[in-house]
């Protein structure tokens, strides 16, 4: 694996905060999106390598072997088994202190910590000398965006994505939330020496344009109500995300009163034929310029209370 400077990639210092990472990654993400750079390879290679910083940088436990031990983090574990320690690089058997060896696996020649890796995982040479077997491990998982607007989760669809220079489809349920996180598996990159690939996973932003607010599967929205409407009660037709519905408006409904509109909400998640609530909420609106014959029946009206 070619060593990559994570902390560079995202334009970071090793003592950036975890939200100095989220908002480097979310910034460099939108700008070298592919979706915003068609045909442009190189950004292509940026989006992969920000995906990557951001899959170790943000993860507590990859970060902290990432700054131990750099390229061979991912191997972290077998290397302080065999007793080497990442921050001097040096084995120490017996409170003896020395610099590791390459030779000292059965290979030719003086090394360094790197050369232990080689020997191990058989990036050069064999481990024990001669020996044929290589360890095979799983390959990097990958991390990905998908910016969506609210209508296109309302129902199911079909998707192509481009990973690592290949056409990946992929069907988006409908219900999709913003920031969920879904898992491909075996889409990520792949292991060494032949091993499994990673996992995939697609982060989706999911922007909201509409008059709708979205809480879980139950949107809500606020209708005007013509005041003589409002007082006389009658029919009153909305919009929803999934058609036209007429309503029922009751003589005497006051301001800001709600109504349910059952199964008229968004999709639930992987729950086919399932659907949240429509809570709407009236606002009354008075009218501003009313004829002298309107004013004197609304005195009339108000004698009368």
């Amino acid at each position: 694996m070619a060593y990559i400077d994570y902390y560079s990639v995202l334009g970071l210092s090793k003592s950036a905060s975890v939200d100095d990472i989220k908002k480097a990654y979310r910034k460099l993400a939108r700008k070298y999106h592919p979706d915003l750079n068609a045909n442009d390879e190189a950004a292509k290679k940026k989006f992969q390598d920000i995906n990557e910083a951001n899959e170790v940088l943000s993860d507590a436990d990859k970060r902290k072997k990432y700054d131990k031990y750099g390229e061979d983090w991912k191997h972290a574990e077998q290397y302080e088994k065999a007793g080497y320690d990442g921050s001097n690089r040096s084995r120490n058997p017996g409170g003896q202190q020395r610099q590791a060896n390459y030779q000292d696996f059965g290979g030719q020649g003086g090394g360094d910590f790197s050369d232990f890796f080689d020997s191990m995982f058989g990036r050069s040479g064999n481990y024990g000398g001669g020996g044929t077997n290589r360890n095979q491990y799983q390959g990097q998982d990958l991390n990905a965006t998908l910016q969506l607007n609210l209508e296109d989760v309302f129902t199911s669809q079909k998707r192509t994505l481009e990973i690592n220079g290949k056409a990946l489809r992929l069907t988006i349920p409908a219900g999709v939330e913003n920031g969920q996180t879904i898992k491909i598996k075996n889409q990520g990159s792949s292991g060494p020496n032949g091993g499994p690939k990673g996992d995939l996973y697609i982060t989706f932003e999911i922007a909201n344009h509409t008059r709708y607010k979205r809480d879980g599967a139950n949107l809500y929205v606020t209708e005007s109500l013509d005041l003589y409407d409002a007082v006389l009660g009658g029919d009153f037709t909305i919009e929803t995300m999934s058609g036209k519905v007429k309503l029922k408006i009751a003589p005497g409904t006051q301001n800001n009163s709600k109504v349910k509109l059952k199964g008229k909400g968004f999709p639930k998640y992987k729950k086919d034929n399932e659907f949240g609530d429509l809570y709407v909420t009236y606002d009354i609106q008075i009218p501003k310029n009313i004829t002298e014959e309107e004013k004197e029946l609304f005195k009339k009206l108000a004698k009368r209370n």
